[in-house]
């Protein structure tokens, strides 16, 4: 039995709204500090961003998205924020 080698990644562009979105909520790993609970959050943002998901305060309680040292109101607000600037 032979094992493949995975197929490549090819990264997002520097200004797509993909690689904003997941920057950003990188950059919230003091509050959210499990990766994958910051990929789950950051797909379903993208989601959110092309019109088929649900708000970000919608998406912290529907993603179970484990957070500390920030109450959901504020992390929403947060999220809130940055995602009308990257519109």
């Amino acid at each position: 039995m032979t094992t493949l080698p995975a197929a490549g990644v090819n990264p997002f562009p520097e200004n797509s709204i993909e690689k904003r979105v997941y920057t950003y909520i990188d950059s919230l790993e003091k509050y959210i500090p499990i990766p994958n609970d910051r990929n789950r959050l950051s797909f379903c943002l993208v989601k959110y961003l092309k019109g088929e998901g649900d708000k970000p305060a919608i998406l912290l309680d529907s993603t179970k998205v484990k957070f500390e040292g920030i109450e959901a109101k504020a992390l929403a607000a947060l999220i809130d924020s940055e995602i009308e600037k990257i519109k």
